[in-house]
C-alpha cells in the first residue's frame, strides 16, 4: 500500500509548502516516495498563490489535490462570473504565461477522492451521504467543470440555496448543494440543512446545529474523512475524522499527517508559519 500524507490548506504559502517538505524528506520516519493529499484551497490570501500553484502541479501524479472554495473562485474570476475580492491574491496566476496551463490543470482537480478508507474533501460531507455517494455526486461536477462548457457551470455554483439535500434535485439546485456541503460547510441540522454564517469552532454552535462530523447517524463514519476548511477548529485528529487546516495564512501552523488504518500509527508533522493576513481582511 502507497503510504499518504495529507496537508492542510496550503492559500498561496509557497515558501511554507517548501519548508514542510523539506522538514518531512529529513525526518528518520518520513516515509519513501508517498502520495501527497492537498485538503484544497492550494491558493488565494496568501503571498505567492502562483508559485504555489506550480508547486504542486510539479509534483505530477505524487500529488491529489481536492478542490476548495478559494480555487473555485479563483476559476470563476478567471471566467469572469466572479469579481475579485477585497482580500484575494490571484493577480500574479491571472497575469501568468503559464495562466492557462495552470487553470487547466486545476478544474481538472476532483472534488472528492476515495482510497484505502480515507475520504478526502475540502469542508464536510452531509450526513445523509455515504463516502461511495459523496464520490459519485462529486463527479457529476467534476465531469462539468472540465468540459467545454465549465465557464458557464460555474456560474450556476455560487449561493445559499438550497441549503438541505434532497434525492429529488436537479440542475443547479443540486450542484450548489453538493458544492457547497464540499467546499463550505462547518455546521449542519440533524438533517443536513447547513449553515453558512458561523466560522467558530465547535465550542458555540448555531442554535440547533452540530458540527457536521458530530452529526448522529452521519453515513460516512465507515471511512476516516480527511478535509481542511476550517482554521477555528484547528487540528483534530479521531478515527473517523481528520482536520488539518491550522491557520498558516493566519500565522499558525501547516500540518501534515501520515495516514494510516490504525490512528495509533499516523505520523505529525507541523512548521510554524508567518503571518500573511490577519482575520477579517
Amino acid at each position: 500500500m502507497t503510504p499518504i500524507i495529507a496537508f492542510g490548506d496550503l492559500q498561496g504559502c509557497r515558501a511554507s509548502l517548501d519548508s514542510l517538505l523539506d522538514h518531512i524528506s529529513q525526518s528518520p520516519d518520513a516515509p519513501p516516495d508517498p502520495q501527497l493529499w492537498f485538503c484544497g484551497d492550494l491558493v488565494n490570501r496568501g503571498p505567492d498563490s502562483l508559485g504555489t500553484l506550480r508547486r504542486v502541479r510539479s509534483l505530477g501524479e505524487r500529488a491529489v489535490a481536492v478542490l476548495g472554495n478559494h480555487d473555485l473562485h479563483l476559476l470563476a474570476v478567471a471566467a469572469g462570473v466572479r469579481k475579485p475580492g477585497r482580500g484575494d491574491t490571484l493577480a500574479d496566476i491571472l497575469a501568468a504565461p503559464d495562466r492557462d496551463e495552470l487553470l487547466d490543470w486545476l478544474r481538472h482537480r476532483p472534488l472528492a477522492h476515495l482510497q484505502d478508507g480515507h475520504l478526502l474533501v475540502h469542508a464536510g460531507v452531509l450526513p445523509q451521504w455515504t463516502a461511495a455517494q459523496t464520490v459519485e455526486l462529486a463527479s457529476e461536477l467534476q465531469d462539468r467543470l472540465r468540459g467545454p462548457d465549465w465557464r458557464d457551470f460555474l456560474a450556476l455554483l455560487f449561493g445559499n440555496t438550497p441549503a438541505r439535500w434532497d434525492d429529488s434535485l436537479r440542475g443547479p439546485d443540486r450542484w450548489r448543494v453538493i458544492v457547497n456541503a464540499l467546499t463550505r460547510m462547518r455546521f449542519c441540522t440533524a438533517d443536513g440543512t447547513m449553515d453558512f454564517a458561523s466560522k467558530d469552532g465547535t465550542g458555540a454552535p448555531p442554535a440547533g446545529h452540530f458540527a457536521w462530523f458530530d452529526v448522529p447517524g452521519r453515513r460516512s463514519r465507515d471511512v476516516t474523512v480527511v478535509t481542511g476548511h476550517w482554521s477555528t477548529l484547528g487540528l483534530r485528529l479521531s478515527p473517523e475524522h481528520v482536520a488539518l487546516d491550522t491557520g498558516c495564512i493566519w500565522g499558525g501552523k501547516l500540518t501534515a499527517l501520515q495516514l494510516a488504518g490504525d490512528p495509533a500509527a499516523r505520523r505529525l508533522w507541523q512548521i510554524d508559519c508567518p503571518q500573511a493576513q490577519r482575520p477579517g481582511t
